[in-house]
């Protein structure tokens, strides 16, 4: 009875598991899309963060950079 059960019910990744492992080629691009996916997130994360903690001594944060005062 419990086997019938399980087996109806499946669950998200029991059904996840089956859609990706299906095919190597459907596995290997879940696999490089997920790296590709993750690396995008960390780089903008990372981006951020860099940016809030250097808030003023950026480059672009300097009201007049190379100008020479007129005399």
């Amino acid at each position: 009875m419990e086997t019938v059960a399980r087996r109806r019910g499946g669950g998200v990744l029991e059904s996840l598991y089956k859609v990706v492992m299906r095919r190597n080629s459907v596995y290997v691009t879940f696999i490089i899309a997920g790296a590709f996916l993750g690396e995008r997130a960390v780089d903008y994360g990372v981006h951020k963060l860099w940016e809030t903690n250097n808030v003023g001594k950026r480059y672009e944060d300097i009201p007049v950079l190379g100008q020479r005062q007129s005399e």
